[in-house]
């Protein structure tokens, strides 16, 4: 399988950003027309359920050997197709605070300056842009439903935000 992707990360550190921490890769790479075989797919796909696997349990799953499995993640980690790795949390820690999607709809030429004050809101985890009637969906993480009214609004506040449209996430049924 060939993939054609433009990859943008940050550098291998670790951070703590108010519980939720990771290691990041800060470069810029452009990876395309990446040759993904069937074996590094199921290895990235092993990966993201549990990066902390050992070399030998993934070398185990994917009945191959310890050598070619680090091999492979060392080629996938170059080529950037393996831009870092993260921490999820466990639904119970996450079970007390309120998390939501905000749509956002920007002015037009608006967009760099909303995502450069979007990015110091510490609440706003993630950020994406998408197609459709808005222009970005912000991933939100507070304490409670009060501190969501307030982050939505400084979101809603900020220059060039035309209206946002938030959607409380009542639990989550998987994620890889």
């Amino acid at each position: 399988m060939y993939i054609s992707i433009i990859w943008r990360f940050w550098t291998y550190g670790s951070y703590d950003l108010d519980g939720f921490s990771g290691n990041f890769v800060k470069s810029t790479k452009l990876v395309c027309n990446v040759n993904i075989s069937p074996a590094d797919e199921r290895l990235l796909s092993v990966l993201r359920e549990d990066a902390r696997a050992s070399t030998a349990q993934i070398a185990r799953r994917l009945g191959l050997s310890r050598t070619t499995v680090q091999s492979r993640i060392d080629r996938l980690e170059q080529l950037g197709v393996i831009a870092g790795y993260t921490v999820r949390t466990h639904e119970d820690y996450e079970q007390g605070q309120v998390r939501a999607h905000v749509l956002i709809t920007v002015l037009p030429k608006k967009m760099p300056a909303v995502v450069k004050a979007l990015r110091d809101i510490t609440e706003v985890r993630s950020l994406h842009s998408v197609s459709g009637n808005h222009d970005l969906i912000a991933m939100v993480v507070v304490g409670g439903v009060s501190e969501m009214d307030v982050v939505t609004d400084a979101i809603g506040a900020v220059d060039g935000v035309e209206r946002t449209n938030s959607a409380i996430i009542l639990s989550t049924k998987f994620e890889r």
